[in-house]
């Protein structure tokens, strides 16, 4: 899809945003960068992107192990950072899938970071331990970084290129949403 150009980009899009984000439940394509046109999608047609998600923004988030990740350090990594929450179901029915994107994509310069939004971790580490993941589990218990990223539902994955430019935001998860995470990863690490 990042190669589609012209009128047909439109309509594919525009299509999307109406089935999935006008409709009641947002959770598809806020932001894509056309790489046919080095402009923003959500700029080619005439949406509005908050600055907020323009670039990285300065994070330190404590992760599970007791460390801090700094989200500027993976400056030159394509980056997925998933916000999610035990309590939402399909964050639940996505975790497994996010663990076996990490784990093949890892080796070509991909890091995913998972971004719990709790205002209490305990849940999330107990829950953690019935499906373990590799990835770093971060905490934002205050929703800081989430509010800065302009993440309004669970689950919200920002997709963020080497450069630091937030390229993509995918709003909540349904069966299949994997393979669209798949092709976006591909051709950002492409880049």
């Amino acid at each position: 899809f990042i190669a589609a150009t012209g009128a047909s980009l439109q309509e594919h899009y525009g299509a999307q945003m109406l089935r999935a984000g006008f409709s009641g439940v947002p959770y598809k394509i806020l932001a894509v960068e056309s790489a046919a046109q080095g402009q923003s999608l959500a700029t080619f047609l005439g949406w509005s992107v908050p600055a907020r998600l323009s670039r990285w923004v300065l994070v330190v988030l404590p992760a599970r192990g007791g460390e801090e990740v700094r989200l500027s350090d993976l400056k030159g990594q394509v980056v997925m950072i998933n916000f999610w929450a035990t309590w939402c179901g399909p964050c639940r029915q996505e975790m497994p899938l996010l663990e076996q994107i990490q784990a093949k994509y890892e080796p070509l310069g991909f890091t995913l970071l998972g971004v719990n939004v709790e205002p209490d971790s305990a849940g999330a580490l107990k829950w953690l331990e019935k499906v373990p993941v590799s990835f770093p589990i971060l905490f934002d218990t205050a929703n800081a970084v989430a509010e800065r990223f302009g993440v309004e539902g669970m689950p919200s994955s920002v997709f963020v290129d080497r450069d630091g430019r937030v390229r993509y935001v995918h709003r909540g998860y349904k069966p299949g949403d994997e393979a669209q995470y798949a092709d976006l990863i591909r051709s950002l690490v492409k880049e």
